[in-house]
């Protein structure tokens, strides 16, 4: 776990800030697509021309020509102008940290992200996790992570990438429906079987590729590996448990790729707590996953205790107050992650502080 220079720690708290001043001030030149003008029985008529997927053309009508629509569409094209000014300033700073050592998204994980992010997913509260998050949260906290961690994400070294969506609940949203998000991308992505194959798929994986995006919602109530449908995305998610602990009141983050992606990602303390949950459930076959849960968890754990030590007590009563069960698997997370003996020992006197 190396530190990112000030500079580059500048630079990404730069390229955040933008992020977020340009998501405040969403305006018609966020939209994709173009005004067109249509000639009907002698008179002008004004369009939205976008694109679908399978490259269909679909055209919105907006009016008959006229000063309201051509004040529209000088401001369409004004605000359209400004936005690429915007986007050249963001690549630059993407580039600047790209040679100051902040981790980059490799490109078609951040074209699936950049997808999810043009359909409003983050805007309407879905939620980044996986190691794709922990990449992330990497450079948010200043860190240039080891690349023992990332290896099975990062598409160019391992040929593998599984991204992990999270979708906060069952409400109706209006997030673009995730199979044509997908299909739009034109990436070749199909359906993963399921083991049970009277239940629908929860996954998606590039053809020939183990690219491959995973849909999660939090599980509530007992026990059950049967998908969730959420109607309104024409999706099944897998429901997890303990995901609404790591979800709950996520962080906003900039995603290196391209001008910079404004997603969300979960909290640093609750995400090190999570882990070590997770870890306490994995089936053994699934030694190596748990090996890079704790490995995670403890690099986590080591900064926040130095750096901020309130994050992890507040995550900690949040996670005590769910009840006995909660505790004993942290523990048990806690015991795999012994080997890792200067995170065990800060996070042991931490806990010792947090009951004082």
């Amino acid at each position: 776990m190396n530190r990112l220079s000030p500079t580059t720690q500048t630079l990404y708290a730069e390229l955040l800030e933008q992020l977020l001043s340009i998501e405040t001030k969403r305006s018609l030149g966020h939209l994709k697509g173009s005004f067109v003008s249509k000639k009907l029985k002698g008179e002008d008529y004004i369009y939205f021309q976008y694109s679908e997927p399978g490259n269909k053309t679909r055209q919105i009508y907006f009016g008959k020509k006229d000063k309201t629509t051509n004040d529209l569409i000088k401001k369409f094209e004004t605000n359209k102008t400004l936005l690429l000014k915007d986007q050249e300033h963001l690549q630059k700073l993407c580039a600047q940290l790209r040679a100051g050592g902040a981790l980059m998204t490799d490109h078609a994980s951040g074209r699936i992200i950049q997808a999810f992010v043009d359909s409003g997913f983050f805007h309407m509260g879905g939620v980044l996790v996986g190691t794709h998050a922990f990449i992330v949260l990497g450079n948010l906290l200043g860190i240039h992570w080891e690349s023992a961690l990332l290896k099975t994400q990062d598409i160019d070294v391992a040929g593998e990438s599984n991204m992990n969506i999270v979708f906060p609940g069952h409400k109706k949203t209006p997030y673009e429906e995730v199979p044509d998000l997908l299909k739009r991308l034109e990436m070749g992505f199909i359906p993963v079987p399921t083991l049970n194959p009277k239940h629908p798929s929860t996954s998606f994986r590039v053809r020939g590729n183990p690219l491959r995006v995973d849909v999660l919602t939090p599980l509530i109530g007992k026990n059950s590996n049967k998908p969730i449908i959420l109607k309104a995305l024409n999706i099944a998610a897998q429901p997890l448990r303990f995901l609404d602990y790591l979800i709950e009141a996520p962080e906003k983050a900039a995603l290196i790729y391209s001008h910079g992606l404004l997603i969300n990602v979960p909290s640093p303390a609750r995400m090190a707590f999570h882990k070590l949950l997770i870890a306490a459930e994995r089936p053994v076959a699934m030694q190596d996953k748990v090996d890079k849960d704790i490995h995670q968890a403890a690099q986590l754990f080591l900064f926040l205790a130095e750096e901020r030590p309130g994050d992890l007590l507040l995550a900690w009563e949040d996670l005590l107050n769910r009840g006995k069960g909660w505790k004993s698997r942290v523990c048990l997370g806690f015991k795999k992650m012994k080997k890792y003996k200067e995170a065990s020992q800060r996070l042991s006197e931490l806990i010792t502080d947090f009951k004082k």
